[in-house]
């Protein structure tokens, strides 16, 4: 039976401490268990679709999530996840024999045009509508029980920071800014500078600073510090 060693348990808090500082950046997980394509997917449980942010140079087609989403109820990890909302780190494997995966629909239409053989899914939330998960895909070699434990050591905490950001921006949702300006503040509140917040959104440094007066208008307050601090409070 796998175990995990003393450096595992490093490797794993190392991650914990980069995804804090990083907002979530999915290219983190990449660094802790190899794979060729790692997302953070945002799953609609009640419309069977799904959004994804996949990790530099390794994003997926309008094409690709389109054959995704014709099978998204049939995803033996949505289903698994989905009936398990208290499940840790999943492996495709671990719900279908590797030959009755790979002949079926979803693999044919959709694994194999992305040159993709095995996928392990870590959750974050899970409630009746919906489901985040990261997702590790990987070519050849299957994700090992080692590789899958090391993952579900670090899930809780991320775990914990993703209800922490969804609390947040609940809270967020009531203010009085616009869906634009509650990104910039949400970015603003994880510590980002106008530049990153900017390159985050697709914006100019300038255009932020614009988003932010108005915010600060509407919060009655002077400093991006406040502004938090006020968004907080709601």
């Amino acid at each position: 039976m796998s175990e995990l060693s003393q450096q595992d348990y490093r490797d794993g808090w190392r991650l914990v401490c980069e995804m804090t500082e990083a907002a979530g950046d999915a290219v983190a997980f990449a660094r802790l268990v190899a794979s060729e394509i790692t997302t953070l997917s945002v799953c609609d449980l009640a419309r069977n679709t799904r959004s994804v942010v996949s990790s530099p140079g390794s994003s997926i087609s309008a094409a690709d999530r389109e054959a995704y989403d014709h099978h998204f109820a049939q995803h033996p990890l949505v289903r698994y996840h989905g009936a398990n909302r208290g499940g840790g780190a999943h492996r495709i494997s671990d719900s279908l024999p590797r030959a009755e995966f790979r002949e079926s629909a979803l693999f044919n239409e959709y694994y194999r045009r992305i040159g993709i053989d095995h996928v392990l899914a870590v959750p974050l939330f899970v409630d009746r509508s919906l489901l985040v998960s990261f997702v590790l895909n990987r070519n050849g070699k299957d994700f090992s029980d080692r590789e899958r434990m090391l993952l579900d050591l670090v899930r809780e905490p991320l775990a914990a920071l993703y209800r922490h950001a969804l609390a947040r921006a609940r809270s967020f949702g009531t203010l009085p800014v616009t869906p634009r300006e509650r990104e910039v503040l949400d970015w603003l509140a994880a510590g980002k500078t106008d530049r990153e917040i900017g390159r985050i959104l697709g914006m100019s440094p300038r255009t932020v600073q614009k988003h932010l007066q108005h915010i600060y208008e509407k919060l009655g307050v002077e400093t991006r510090t406040a502004a938090v601090m006020r968004a907080l409070e709601k």
